[in-house]
């Protein structure tokens, strides 16, 4: 069972053989099927089955010599048409299966953001096809499976102005260091030190999410999992046509990075109101726009 199929409105289907059921009603229906030739022997298909506008099942397998539809795999999606970031992404496939992973070097949030690609079936046709993997952009999703309504922090524009500045000088420091400037990386192990002297000081009296206002960082040990803080500024809510579950789907902004984030109405703590923030674990998922598009070729 897959961890997250809870996110997207399944949470009532907690043992496999029930899963199972779900999924061989689902391939009842196999228009809209796409489908691969790899070699003489093999091929890919997918087939998606939206539950509610841009939210599904995501699954693949194999057309067998009869025609018929063999399930190998499965993950829950969300998408997204927000734009998160247009830095060059690089690709690369995962060991077990016909999936890839995606890695941005994010200097907004100062690691290197590993996420998986929903569009993996698109990626393995360029690689057959021998077409460019130059990316354009990526547009991001998290799933949660459980997540709490944090209050706001009070600011004055002008002190979110001075915040914007100071993240833009940050971000330009960060590429300086990349490239081997070293009186960056000394401002920034300055910054870095002042920084933890202060939020050292104020923890004392404050509480700590009135000090962290966002948060973007490494959760767990799957690289493509994080723990994140971020608000929220748009709220839309669906529902899963097929067990009448409700899903929100958040638009947040965290560490500069804007970003959908899904969850269960009921694994939700707190009422979601824009301006509030939502903190939470989160599985990262995108979809990568390459430059020349295959309809396009």
């Amino acid at each position: 069972m897959h961890k997250f199929l809870r996110t997207v409105g399944f949470s009532l289907y907690q043992k496999d053989r029930d899963i199972e059921k779900l999924l061989d009603k689902l391939c009842e229906d196999l228009s809209g099927i796409k489908r691969m030739q790899i070699d003489e022997e093999s091929n890919l298909c997918e087939l998606r089955k939206e539950v509610a506008p841009g939210m599904g099942l995501a699954i693949f397998g194999e057309m067998d010599q009869e025609g018929h539809f063999q399930r190998h795999y499965y993950y829950p999606y969300l998408k997204s048409i927000d734009m998160t970031s247009d830095v060059s992404c690089s690709i690369q496939r995962h060991t077990e299966k016909e999936t890839y992973a995606g890695l941005l070097d994010e200097y907004k949030v100062g690691i290197s953001l590993i996420f998986y690609i929903d569009n993996s079936f698109e990626c393995r046709e360029r690689i057959i096809d021998h077409h460019p993997m130059d990316t354009k952009d990526v547009c991001m999703t998290g799933l949660a499976i459980n997540g709490k309504i944090l209050l706001p922090i009070q600011k004055t524009e002008k002190q979110r102005e001075r915040a914007r500045v100071a993240a833009k000088d940050r971000n330009n420091l960060l590429e300086a260091a990349k490239n081997g400037d070293e009186d960056a990386m000394e401002t920034l192990t300055i910054e870095d030190i002042d920084l933890y002297s202060q939020a050292s000081r104020r923890v004392m009296k404050e509480d700590l999410y009135s000090i962290i206002d966002s948060c973007f960082m490494p959760c767990g040990v799957e690289c493509d999992q994080y723990s994140i803080i971020g608000e929220i500024i748009k709220i839309d809510v669906k529902k899963n046509q097929v067990t009448e579950e409700e899903v929100y789907d958040f638009t947040v902004e965290c560490s500069d990075l804007i970003f959908h984030v899904g969850i269960a109405k009921k694994d939700l703590v707190g009422t979601p109101e824009v301006g509030r923030r939502f903190k939470g674990q989160i599985w990262m998922q995108g979809t990568v726009n390459f430059k020349d598009s295959l309809e396009e070729i």
